[in-house]
């Protein structure tokens, strides 16, 4: 029974290197099963859009340009997340609780603009919907795509909120901040499939 506690006691977690490691290669995995699904989804719209090539409409209108703007903002964020990382890696418990509140509100920021785009998205898809079905293709892959990278977003919000208030109350520190780590390989990781998906639906539609 002393061994067996012993052994119970005793595991590869009991060091928090080890348990950062752990959930470093954990978040790799999850990433790699979401890059799958956003690279089929774009593989899905690239092989419809060839097919009908002879036939896409010639006069979609070109993307929101809000898209430009929101871009830049997840950009920003993206860089401010970073900032977040590398000033608690340097023992700097203010610059991680400046940066992650920053970080927090161009998130949101972000979705607010492309929910402005959907919505002018929308008025273009209103009145040309009843056109033809390479039409209705071509509106709502738009939908399609950014509404997949929007889900993903809202759902990072979640971590990224509890990270921020707990980087207010210092709970993190040079030593110990893993979730600082793993939700930043998340938001790096959506800034660049959304640069992917802009581009598909720029060169596509």
């Amino acid at each position: 029974m002393t061994l067996t506690r012993r052994a119970r006691r005793i595991t590869p977690f009991d060091n928090p290197a080890a348990r950062f490691i752990a959930g470093r290669f954990g978040v790799t995995l999850f990433l790699a099963s979401l890059g799958m699904l956003f690279l089929a989804t774009i593989v899905g719209f690239v092989v419809i859009r060839v097919q009908l090539r002879g036939v896409w409409p010639p006069d979609l209108p070109g993307l929101p340009p809000v898209l430009w703007i929101s871009t830049a903002v997840l950009g920003l964020s993206s860089v401010t997340h970073q900032a977040a990382l590398n000033g608690i890696r340097r023992g700097r418990a203010d610059r991680l609780r400046g940066a992650m509140w920053m970080t927090t509100a161009l998130a949101v920021m972000f979705l607010a603009l492309q929910s402005a785009a959907w919505w002018a998205w929308l008025g273009v898809a209103s009145s040309r919907w009843s056109e033809s079905a390479e039409h209705r293709f071509a509106l709502t892959s738009f939908y399609i795509m950014t509404g997949l990278h929007a889900l993903h977003v809202i759902g990072g919000l979640v971590p990224m909120a509890i990270v921020t208030i707990r980087a207010s109350r210092r709970r993190y520190t040079a030593e110990q901040h893993p979730g600082v780590a793993y939700c930043a390989m998340y938001w790096h990781f959506l800034g660049a499939v959304w640069i992917v998906l802009y581009a598909t639906l720029l060169i596509g539609t």
